[in-house]
């Protein structure tokens, strides 16, 4: 039986037989992405309106230098440059920013709504070779699986806060009493939601089961391998939801200290 060859014609860009309308998954992360870089951006750089009462808001947590009761190390550090902008979020937010930057979905997602490559399966694209990750500057991508034991370490000083948001200063006496907030709420669900972003990551199934080639024969390691990869299932859906919490958790912060929304207490 002879094989004839078909020889298929490259797609100019948005070129696509697909009658559906593809265009809406990458237009709707672009817009998405896009109003979380502005907010957050903006956000870092205000340098106040961070906390209210035993909340901290996670774009700034944790505080290692700044003038709320917050901050580790007490006000900004003199060895900062005078000339820059200072603000407690700006030496942290990079590190769990590059984790979210480099996550498995995100590349497939952002490499699709901001640079076209491809706008969508089956669509034409602006390119007409294939660089992959091999090579520069792509090929940073691979600090990915470092990043995740920094993203591990961030979620354990977020859920330390989440604690501390449940201890209120009596106004009178200034001794601390449990309690539940709204604003409790809110820190603890966002915990919940970047731990099931965080712990559900590719490198963390790697890490904990991956490395065997059974296994089934390390019974801890196949609970913790099971356990990571049912989070993995929804990680798209986590991916967005914890990025969702974290903006929230720090508009509603922002709103509290400001004075426009009032933290009302269940507890």
């Amino acid at each position: 039986m002879q094989v004839i060859p078909v020889r298929v014609e490259p797609r100019g860009f948005g070129q696509t037989s697909r009658r559906d309308a593809w265009w809406a998954v990458p237009l709707g992360v672009f817009l998405g992405l896009s109003a979380f870089i502005v907010y957050a951006t903006w956000a870092a750089f205000q340098g106040e309106h961070y906390t209210y009462g035993p909340y901290l808001s996670p774009f700034y947590a944790p505080e290692l230098f700044g003038d709320s009761p917050h901050a580790w190390f007490g006000p900004k550090p003199a060895w900062w440059p005078a000339l820059a902008p200072f603000s407690p979020a700006l030496l942290i937010l990079p590190f769990p920013g590059l984790f979210r930057f480099t996550c498995y979905y995100y590349r497939g997602a952002y490499y699709k709504a901001f640079w076209a490559d491809p706008p969508s399966c089956a669509v034409g694209e602006p390119r007409k070779g294939y660089w992959g990750e091999n090579s520069f500057p792509l090929i940073l991508q691979n600090v990915h699986r470092y990043f995740m034991w920094i993203a591990v370490l961030f979620l354990l000083l977020l859920a330390y806060d989440a604690w501390k948001a449940m201890w209120f200063a009596d106004p009178v006496t200034g001794a601390e009493t449990f309690g539940i907030g709204v604003g409790t709420i809110v820190l603890v669900v966002n915990v919940v939601l970047l731990g099931s972003y965080t712990l559900g990551c590719h490198v963390m199934r790697h890490v904990v089961g991956g490395t065997f080639d059974e296994v089934s024969k390390h019974p801890v390691c196949e609970r913790a391998y099971a356990c990571s990869t049912a989070l993995n299932y929804k990680h798209q859906a986590f991916a967005w939801a914890s990025l969702f919490s974290v903006a929230f958790s720090d508009i509603y912060v922002r709103l509290c200290s400001m004075g426009i929304w009032t933290d009302l207490r269940i507890l």
